[in-house]
């Protein structure tokens, strides 16, 4: 009896937290509506040779898949020849340093002015390859290009007019997707990635909140970058902790949703847990670092709320997992308070509200049914996820330091046979998420004897996604090399 009095005391406060998120979440629809016929014009640019110059970085590590197509479209960018300089900082140990290397001497010969930079050593990972390029930049800007992003030849036409504002230290353009079709997986991973920067990104910047860099396609100022202490690597996610120091020095930045970096997406789960991972621990290692100095910040307390709300966003991943854990009993074994069933029909509906909106504001009207359509898929793996986001969490919490290790990238777009350069190994996580899987699997079918129909179904979607997530897929083999 205890112990269900503990699960129902979980999942309840766990439901509470996780509303209160959601809540914020419909106040970023809400601004990201509003804002959708005020986006930041880019005044007109001066001529040609009164241009800034611009340094564009291109940090690489075992890329041979698309180092090659990356340097291309840098090399490819419209933009004064003397002033575009771009540094190929390639920490690869493969064969992506011959390929990277003859790709720079064949675009240098063409007039490009482009360097190929190789370090002894690998410290510091992405953040230490663009402080070791900054230190030898001669550009005004710096746009940052990770390996699997294929600029627009007008990128930087249509974004480096918003720096004639002195006040704008960083612009960010909207990712696209290369290979969005290619299965559901990517399907729904660009879903999310849509809803970030239509609501999440759009939402902030619409009312003068602190919104960060991607990390790719976006434009620093390089006296932003100098004036917030560079790039720093103590933390997985340099992106967002450069933005906020940057922005606590006073940069203001610009979000350019009308410009579109197309991208590739993980084409396996194995990768997109290995990115996610990152992701999720490094936003909570920089609310760590710089909660203090935002929570000081001369800002209005609205804007320092958000800030709160922005760097704890994947919290709620580890709030989902007590969620899974504590209602799984909960769920399944029926009884409770009298409040109980309220209670779940009410999350429910409030789940289908947040993601509904959230989705519909971040979806093409013509793509938006389709895009609605895919949000039970959508819940089954975010709450499959939960186990690795989770982990993730609590590892940051507690000070756990791991290496950064970047996400495989195929160059493919097609079908879903195209061969895999890159794979990442099987995580002992995977065993969490099986476990929970089967005692999720096992709520369901305990839910599902006692007619219990609502229960039985939100069970079989956690239960679902846990099992995805967990288990080998077929176009994931094993037998490929693992030099990631």
């Amino acid at each position: 009896m205890l112990a269900l009095t503990i699960a129902w005391a979980g999942y309840v406060g766990a439901l509470a937290l996780l509303g209160v998120y959601g809540a914020h979440r419909l106040t970023l629809v809400a601004r990201a509506w509003r804002g959708r016929r005020r986006l930041p014009v880019a005044p007109p640019l001066p001529d040609d040779a009164a241009l800034p110059r611009v340094t564009v970085q291109v940090p690489l590590y075992n890329e041979r898949a698309v180092v090659a197509r990356v340097i291309a479209a840098a090399a490819a960018l419209d933009w004064p020849r003397d002033r575009l300089e771009i540094q190929v900082l390639d920490d690869s140990t493969d064969d992506s340093v011959a390929i990277g290397a003859a790709a720079v001497a064949r675009w240098g010969a063409a007039g490009v002015d482009i360097v190929h930079v190789q370090r002894a050593e690998r410290r510091g990972w992405k953040a230490g390859a663009l402080e070791a390029g900054r230190q030898v930049a001669r550009g005004e800007l710096v746009l940052v290009l990770d390996a699997d992003f294929v600029p627009p030849p007008d990128f930087l036409r249509r974004t480096v007019g918003h720096f004639a504002d002195p006040e704008v230290g960083m612009v960010q353009a909207r990712w696209g997707h290369l290979n969005r079709e290619r299965s559901l997986l990517t399907r729904l991973e660009a879903m999310l990635l849509d809803g970030h920067f239509a609501v999440e990104q759009a939402g902030r910047a619409a009312t003068g909140a602190t919104f960060n860099f991607n990390g790719t396609a976006g434009l620093w100022r390089a006296t932003a970058i100098a004036s917030a202490g560079g790039w720093h690597a103590d933390t997985l996610t340099e992106d967002l902790d450069l933005s906020y120091r940057a922005a606590l020095r006073g940069w203001r930045f610009v979000y350019a949703g009308d410009v579109v970096a197309p991208a590739e997406l993980p084409a396996d789960l194995r990768a997109f847990k290995a990115q996610q991972h990152r992701w999720a621990k490094g936003s909570v290692e920089c609310a760590r670092k710089l909660m203090p100095a935002v929570a000081g910040a001369p800002w209005p307390w609205w804007r320092r709320v958000e800030a709160i709300f922005h760097l704890t966003h994947n919290v709620p991943y580890l709030l989902t997992l007590v969620l899974m854990l504590t209602g799984g009993v909960c769920l399944g074994s029926g009884g409770g308070p009298s409040w109980a069933p309220a209670l779940h029909v009410g999350s429910a509906l409030i789940t289908a509200l947040v993601l509904g909106s959230f989705v519909a504001t971040s979806s093409d009207r013509g793509e938006r049914l389709g895009a609605l359509l895919r949000v039970p898929a959508l819940v089954a793996l975010t709450a499959g996820m939960a186990v690795s986001q989770g982990k993730a969490v609590i590892e940051a919490v507690v000070g756990h330091r791991t290496p950064f290790v970047r996400t495989p990238k195929d160059g493919a777009v097609g079908a879903l046979d195209a061969p895999r350069r890159y794979v990442v190994p099987p995580s002992a996580t995977a065993w969490l998420e099986l476990g929970v899987a089967a005692y999720l699997t096992a709520c369901t079918v305990l839910a599902i004897s006692r007619a219990a129909a609502l229960e039985a179904a939100m069970l079989a979607v956690f239960a679902s996604g846990a099992t995805w997530v967990a288990l080998p897929k077929k176009n994931e083999p094993d037998r490929f090399e693992r030099r990631a």
